[in-house]
């Protein structure tokens, strides 16, 4: 007897690859429309840009793999690099001053963690809230200036932002590292198949018996620690932090990144591979929109249409009624 068959359902398309389309089209019509776009300062300048973008937004998606959201990330980066940079000019080794700057970041993180988990507040407002604070403790007590400079001296340490011998930027070679590093630790390893589980249906896990709460705390953790990294890389090509970044669209730049190259805000879904997809069209937009010399509204403008539309298309591939018929709403 035969057996009947049902329709075999859609395979949903990717939106890594929508994404990575897009930029090919937009990287063609700027590299054919804007003079200087393709010379080679250009684009070195957009690979260090793309570095530390990329860099903050594999953190931050760690955090949206699991359903959270982190917009203290820019802050703790700012703040502990800032504090590493007057301990290294205050002559501490570097090593040491690197890992003391690291220790705060991981601390913000830490305490995010907490308060969502522990204290159960909503992750938006907690952190948010932890942001400002660590910008105001940090101004009050190290940094009476927005800008820390680096003093002479730290040649080795400013390589970081240089570029290698064939004129590829270091800080391209760390974003690199880092995303493979990422990709190991969320596809190869149980913790990271825990934070999949854990954004998937965070009331499962916890029924399942996974740590949710220490779980919570190392993802906070990780998210502020690899941003810190970030900011590494940031004060080596600068050789100075402004503290008013924190007061920039930098977070927002992040989110943007993370969403648009498909990790989901409902939690469970999206790889490295989407950071890279999106952290490529965001820092080419970007980099063309400076060379078109856009004022800031209107970067700003282009920048929340995009979002705006990352979500809308969130929304359509994984859908609301998906999310609640796992959970068992």
């Amino acid at each position: 007897m035969s057996r009947t068959q049902g329709p075999v359902p859609r395979k949903k398309p990717s939106q890594a690859m929508a994404v990575l389309g897009i930029c090919a089209v937009v990287f063609i019509g700027f590299s054919l429309t804007l003079p200087g776009f393709l010379s080679f300062g250009n684009l070195l300048a957009l690979a260090r840009n793309i570095s530390i973008l990329g860099v903050l937004a594999l953190g931050m998606a760690i955090v949206v793999i699991a359903r959270g959201l982190d917009l203290s990330q820019v802050a703790s980066m700012a703040c502990s690099t800032a504090v590493t940079l007057i301990l290294m000019n205050d002559g501490w080794p570097t090593p040491l001053a690197l890992a003391a700057g690291l220790c705060i970041a991981v601390a913000v993180g830490l305490v995010n963690g907490w308060l969502i988990s522990v204290v159960e507040m909503p992750a938006l407002l907690t952190t948010l809230a932890s942001g400002l604070a660590v910008l105001g403790i940090t101004r009050s007590t190290a940094v009476q200036h927005f800008v820390v400079n680096l003093g002479p001296g730290h040649e080795q340490f400013l390589r970081l932002g240089g570029n290698l011998p064939g004129g590829v930027p270091a800080s391209l070679v760390v974003f690199v590292a880092a995303v493979v590093l990422v990709h190991l630790f969320l596809s190869r390893t149980v913790l990271g198949r825990f934070i999949y589980a854990h954004g998937d249906n965070p009331e499962g896990a916890r029924l399942t018996g996974l740590p949710t709460r220490p779980l919570t705390m190392l993802e906070y953790a990780l998210c502020a620690g690899i941003g810190y990294v970030g900011g590494v890389v940031m004060i080596a090509q600068t050789a100075l932090m402004h503290l008013q970044v924190v007061e920039g669209t930098l977070i927002f730049d992040v989110i943007l990144v993370v969403v648009l190259g498909g990790v989901s805000l409902t939690g469970g879904r999206g790889n490295v591979a989407s950071v890279v997809v999106g952290t490529l069209l965001i820092g080419v937009l970007l980099n063309g929109m400076t060379i078109m010399d856009l004022d800031i509204q209107t970067q700003n403008i282009v920048k929340g249409i995009v979002l705006l539309g990352a979500i809308v298309l969130d929304s359509v591939l994984h859908p609301r009624d998906e999310e609640t018929s796992k959970q068992g709403d």
